[in-house]
């Protein structure tokens, strides 16, 4: 790549912060009562910041305040005082590993307020070059277009460079330690969080959920056509946030994710025989039916819990009890799901007797070939029925050992969120399905 290229995209870069700055000063200075020659001089001022030699001048002062690396430590706990560690190691053994990418990207860690120094140097622009590359293979040329002043270019590439330097090797009581005997002594060992490895699993990601071409692919799958190219899915994947409302305090990769990253499945398949769709089906909470035997365990945990707890206000019963009825919540929603495939479309023919609400929900494939049943369902108001069915067979089950429960409760469980939010976002999955 051209020293031009990325010495344009240093200017472009410095002189985008500049316009920032320029639009919040002039929104903040809308409010000020101070006479416009004052404003002038702040406006001038903060130009002269933002002038590549000062900004650059600036950046390489605070570049110390971050340090690329691969593997955080603050992931663990954002108050670990722990050393993060860049490693550059490079393996083909078979394992997915940091080891094992091909194009690392580097995190920062550090003073949020210096994220912007991680950020120019690590985006890449023409031909995937980087400033960091730049320097880490010796070419300063880029930095060189913004100065004749020799002193002030080693200045700058000293000061920048502290950020590829490491510190001294510690842990810290709020990461994760383990202690073995060696000899009279201990080794410490202390897992990092691999957080290049996690940003190039989310791209791949992003790209394979998202991407242009995956939207032809879905396309096609739809309508039920041929297409060259497989359909990737990652079936049972998690998500987790670190950061809370502020995702740069843990690293830059983690404010580019928005706090994000997803956790893949482990769990081994788990084989199912092919059921055919019931026959005489009544209502999915049918006293005895396949929903009903699969929570009962999950009801002896919820009613054992009441009958001891005595303070119902207390929070840590509320929140364990909230977590009982979020799990039998979603136990319905699975058993649904196996009813809602669209290999079992029209099964409700068969089921005159099952609530006609039910049967709006658990055979949406239905609307293909039946106008009316297609109208009925369109109209929602079928899923608070769902709902109410819901909250009057919790209530059954637990008035068997609390014969006080009533409408209060019955009004708590059909309005929970998590029971409204699985209806829309199943309703969602659905419909997308359907088009």
């Amino acid at each position: 790549m051209s020293v031009k290229a990325l010495s344009a995209f240093i200017a472009e870069y410095i002189a985008g912060r500049r316009q920032t700055k320029l639009e919040a000063f002039h929104k903040a200075a809308a409010k000020r009562s101070e006479d416009s020659a004052t404003l002038a001089a702040e406006r001038r001022e903060l130009e002269r910041r933002y002038e590549p030699k000062a900004w650059l001048t600036d950046a390489a002062k605070r570049a110390g305040q971050i340090n690329l690396v691969t593997h955080a430590a603050k992931f663990t706990h954002g108050d670990s005082k722990s050393s993060s560690i860049y490693s550059e190691a490079v393996a083909q053994e078979g394992y997915l590993s940091t080891a094992a990418l091909s194009g690392l990207e580097p995190d920062a860690v550090g003073n949020a307020a210096a994220l912007d120094v991680a950020k120019l140097l690590q985006t890449r622009v023409e031909g995937g070059d980087s400033l960091l590359a730049s320097l880490k293979r010796g070419d300063h040329a880029a930095l060189g277009a913004f100065t004749d002043d020799a002193s002030q270019l080693r200045e700058w590439i000293a000061g920048i460079s502290r950020a590829l330097t490491p510190g001294k090797p510690a842990s810290h009581k709020l990461a994760k330690q383990g202690y073995f005997p060696v000899g009279e002594n201990y080794h410490l060992l202390s897992p990092l969080f691999a957080t290049s490895l996690v940003h190039a699993m989310h791209q791949k990601m992003i790209a394979s959920r998202f991407g242009d071409d995956v939207k032809a692919i879905w396309k096609a799958r739809r309508e039920k056509t041929w297409h060259p190219t497989p359909l990737i899915l990652f079936p049972d994947s998690a998500e987790i946030h670190f950061g809370g409302t502020k995702p740069q305090n843990i690293s830059y990769l983690n404010s580019v994710r928005g706090g994000r990253s997803w956790l893949l499945s482990c769990q081994p398949p788990k084989w199912k025989k092919s059921g055919k769709p019931p026959a005489s089906l009544r209502s999915v909470f049918a006293s005895g039916g396949q929903f009903d035997r699969r929570a009962k365990s999950h009801i002896q945990l919820l009613v054992s819990l009441l009958m001891k707890a005595g303070d119902y206000t207390n929070f840590r019963v509320r929140e364990a009890r909230d977590g009982y009825i979020d799990m039998i919540i979603d136990l319905l929603f699975e058993i649904a799901s196996e009813f809602q495939r669209e290999t079992a479309q029209n099964w409700t023919r068969n089921c005159p007797d099952l609530k006609p609400h039910q049967q709006l929900w658990l055979d949406p494939w239905r609307t293909k070939s039946d106008e009316a049943f297609r109208l009925e369902r369109e109209k929602d108001d079928w899923q608070d029925a769902v709902a109410e069915d819901f909250a009057l067979w919790l209530n059954a089950r637990l008035r068997k050992s609390m014969p006080d429960v009533g409408a209060v409760e019955k009004r708590e469980w059909e309005t929970r969120e998590r029971l409204r939010s699985n209806l829309r976002e199943m309703e969602k999955i659905i419909q997308e399905a359907l088009k």
